[in-house]
């Protein structure tokens, strides 16, 4: 283990391969499905996620933040197997509570140095974040000066993603009833994003072609350092093809060792639904 240990929760969608490859740990969130409550990438997979809330007649999964004592556990297992500090990344506060579970797990371990951040976005947005701090972990930087440049790239965090309806969002409680009945109505496909740690839409287009184009648009509009490709259930292909659309339009071009593809898991997935495709980007300084 790198002498600074990096944790982050459930929502930053990375994969098991890749947390395992960098030692990232991963503090996992609840997801419920009625009576039964299971820990996202732990008690279910993304794949089995998927399988799980598409069933038929399935209900409509819940999630809920880690407790402080499952962080305060980490921390400890951290320090146990020989970390000197820690940096942990969350989900916005804005949108879960696991922020402040995991500044109150830090809490529990009084004196120890223990950095929590709030990385004021979601998914691969903190995910990007997360890669980042690891990589300068590995390469022996200090907890406080990875703390600082983790956040002094807040700024250069883009996130865009489009979804096949508004149905999701408001089963999730992100929208009210009556704004996801106007956007059934219209059949848009809208186009959301992470602004200041909450989730925003920025357009409705009323195709699922125009709204594929315009994310392109807004993702491609500057220059890129790391690109994860984001999906849900039902994309099949287009990932692949959206990926390639997109390189091949980045001003200034991109390692191919910064692009990545993840599937959003249960920690988010639900709020989005099927048939979501877009991206985060750690923008070229």
């Amino acid at each position: 283990m790198a002498r600074v240990a990096i944790v982050t929760d459930s929502t930053a969608d990375l994969s098991p391969a890749v947390t395992a490859a960098q030692g990232i740990r991963v503090v996992p969130l609840f997801v419920r499905f009625g009576d039964a409550e299971l820990r996202a990438g732990v008690d279910l997979s993304t794949d089995e996620f998927w399988a799980r809330m598409l069933a038929p007649d399935a209900p409509f999964p819940q999630t809920a933040a880690p407790a402080p004592g499952t962080f305060r556990e980490t921390f400890e297992q951290c320090f146990a197997d020989g970390a000197e500090a820690i940096v942990c990344l969350t989900i916005s506060t804005k949108l879960s509570g696991t922020y402040r579970s995991a500044e109150l797990g830090a809490a529990m371990l009084p004196g120890r140095p223990i950095h929590v951040i709030d990385s004021v976005t979601a998914s691969m947005g903190t995910g990007l974040l997360v890669l980042l701090a690891a990589e300068m972990a590995a390469a022996g930087s200090p907890a406080g000066e990875i703390e600082a440049a983790v956040r002094a790239r807040f700024a250069d965090i883009g996130l865009y993603v489009f979804l096949d309806t508004l149905e999701y969002l408001r089963k999730g409680g992100r929208l009210s009833a009556a704004r996801a009945a106007i956007g059934t109505v219209l059949s848009v496909k809208p186009i959301i994003t992470v602004r200041d740690g909450l989730v925003e839409m920025v357009e409705k287009p009323r195709t699922r072609a125009r709204a594929r184009e315009r994310v392109l648009e807004l993702l491609a509009s500057r220059p890129i350092e790391r690109l994860a490709i984001l999906q849900t259930a039902g994309i099949g292909a287009d990932r692949d093809a959206f990926r390639d659309e997109l390189v091949a339009r980045l001003p200034g071009g991109i390692e191919p060792a910064h692009v990545s593809a993840e599937t959003i898991g249960a920690s988010i997935g639900p709020h989005l639904g099927p048939g979501c495709l877009g991206a985060a980007v750690l923008l070229r300084r």
